[in-house]
């Protein structure tokens, strides 16, 4: 037997008017059947361009589910309508005509109701993002960027099969990552080198392979935590090791360390602060006076560099080849940070404990796979064409790099481009001023001002440093302040095409045009001027 509604012949479309209710009703009692025959059945709305376009992109699956609990909530207040006795037979202040105005018009949205909640439904699904935080290594958006070239260079060694785990000379089963693993080993000066998942479980690995059961000896002033609460001595207790605390919080002298040595030490760790930093009265112990210890020298370098980043402008930073010249007999640091290249976690040095960690039973827990292997090869194959490719092909690197003034100039371009996309919708008045580098407009009652700004590596790398940069700053010049810069902030991260992750700051949405490239100025600008129009509230400039 047909459901409610579904003897209706003719299908919803979007603007279109949906079956009324019968003649003469108004004024009338009416049951509950005749509210649900105002109600198209599910294969009238499946046959609508609008719902077989959205069955295209999304499924039919998914998009007779939301259609049919759409459909289910129209029934319900159906059925609370006639429920309502005063408002059927116009006894009440709200005629049955009125609400059954109302009610078709709900009818009506039922194709943008499924969309919208197909739309929420896919918030957690991963999707190109635009970084105007300024912070170039944005953990929360993924660390390192990858550019088209590297994911192409990449791809070529990933369509069909590859010899991940194959010795194509020998012809027979070779080691997973071998040529990765001597690539790493040329670039830095090591021995040898193992790569796993992420730089957490290179440390976790190492301490389970080489301490277990072993005290562990680390500074106090180096028992750090990075993201996601994962902290130094939690990780050793989780590889079977027993930390062993020196020194105190701000010192740390050699003879703390030599003290703590004993027929039960296993290693020294030593934890680079990239993700913090400690000032004053304040005194730590190289890595070179630690490796004549007796005891292997383990270096967390944390976000580990391959290339000279004062030839980029900033502050000298440690590199990995430093750290390899410096005696340590294994350094352990992150594929996704100042590299730039995918997550992985490198574990590099001396041949005898390489090979210890390789055997260990974790390690086939941690290693990685194949996606991860020809996309940290390809960005390797840069760093071996020379550091001045690496800094021109490598993204993290060239943002970086780029100077003040080539951000200046790109901040705006953006301020006209939005203008631009906001002119053409003919909604707002324009003014702009020009005065020297900055740029000033006003769209509606906001005020689009390019200028000067500071941003950051990120990613746990570089913690003292900023580099200078532009910014096009975006503040509310109407009436009623409070809150408009997160409204606005809002529609930009909600924007549909492209979100956009901006900050907000002392109440306007700052726009650090370090993380965002050439390429993307034009979508974003189309995105800002949507959030511009969408919280306007209508106000005109003065």
């Amino acid at each position: 037997m047909p459901g409610p509604g579904e003897k209706n012949n003719h299908p919803v479309r979007r603007g279109q008017k949906p079956p009324s209710a019968p003649e003469g009703s108004e004024g009338k009692e009416m049951s509950m059947q005749e509210l649900y025959r105002m109600i198209p059945g599910v294969d009238f709305f499946m046959g609508t361009p609008g719902m077989q376009e959205l069955a295209g992109r999304y499924g039919r699956g998914p998009v007779l589910e939301k259609l049919r609990r759409e459909l289910e909530k129209l029934r319900r207040e159906a059925a609370a309508l006639t429920g309502r006795k005063e408002i059927l037979t116009g006894e009440g202040e709200e005629s049955f005509p009125r609400l059954r105005e109302q009610f078709e018009k709900a009818v009506r949205a039922v194709p943008d109701r499924v969309e919208e909640s197909l739309r929420e439904g896919e918030q957690g699904r991963l999707r190109r993002v635009i970084n105007a935080t300024g912070t170039v290594l944005h953990t929360n958006l993924g660390r390192a960027p990858l550019s088209e070239e590297l994911l192409k260079k990449a791809a070529e060694k990933l369509t069909g099969y590859l010899n991940l785990e194959y010795d194509l000379e020998e012809g027979r089963r070779g080691e997973r990552c071998g040529y990765l693993e001597k690539q790493l080993a040329r670039l830095t000066g090591a021995q040898s080198a193992v790569v796993v998942n992420n730089n957490a479980a290179a440390v976790l690995l190492t301490l389970s392979a080489l301490a277990a059961g072993k005290e562990v000896v680390v500074s106090r002033g180096e028992l750090v935590e990075i993201g996601g609460k994962f902290r130094i001595p939690d990780v050793i207790t989780q590889g079977g090791a027993v930390l062993r605390e020196v020194g105190t919080t701000n010192k740390t002298r050699l003879e703390d360390y030599q003290n703590a040595l004993g027929e039960e030490t296993g290693l020294v760790l030593k934890v680079h602060a990239s993700n913090f930093s400690m000032q004053g009265f304040t005194q730590s112990v190289p890595a070179k006076e630690l490796t004549g210890l007796g005891v292997p020298l383990v270096w967390d370098l944390g976000s580990g560099v391959l290339a000279d980043l004062e030839k980029l402008g900033l502050r000298h930073e440690i590199t990995v080849r430093e750290a390899v010249a410096s005696g340590a007999d294994l350094i352990c640091f992150s594929g996704d940070k100042l590299l730039g290249g995918p997550q992985a976690g490198i574990i590099l040095g001396k041949k005898e404990l390489t090979d210890r960690i390789r055997r260990h039973p974790l390690m086939r827990a941690v290693r990685i796979g194949k996606l991860t292997a020809a996309l940290l090869e390809t960005v390797l194959e840069e760093y071996e064409r020379g550091e001045e490719n690496a800094a021109s092909k490598i993204p993290a690197l060239r943002l970086l790099g780029e100077e003040a003034g080539e951000l200046r100039r790109r901040a705006k371009r953006l301020a006209a481009l939005t203008v631009k996309a906001a002119g053409n919708e003919g909604k707002w008045k324009q003014t702009e001023e020009k005065d020297g580098e900055g740029f000033c407009c006003r769209i509606g009652n906001w005020q689009l001002e390019t200028g000067p700004c500071l941003s950051l590596a990120g990613g746990g790398a570089l913690p003292e440093q900023t580099v200078e940069g532009a910014a096009l700053t975006v503040s509310w010049m109407g009436p009623h302040p409070g809150g408009a810069a997160g409204r606005l902030q809002e529609e930009l991260r909600k924007n549909r095409n492209m979100p956009v992750i901006a900050c907000v700051e002392k109440n306007r949405v700052r726009l650090d045009l370090r993380t965002v490239t050439e390429e993307e100025l034009p979508l974003l600008a189309e995105a800002l001027a949507a959030a511009l129009s969408e919280t306007d509230e209508g106000g005109d400039a003065p």
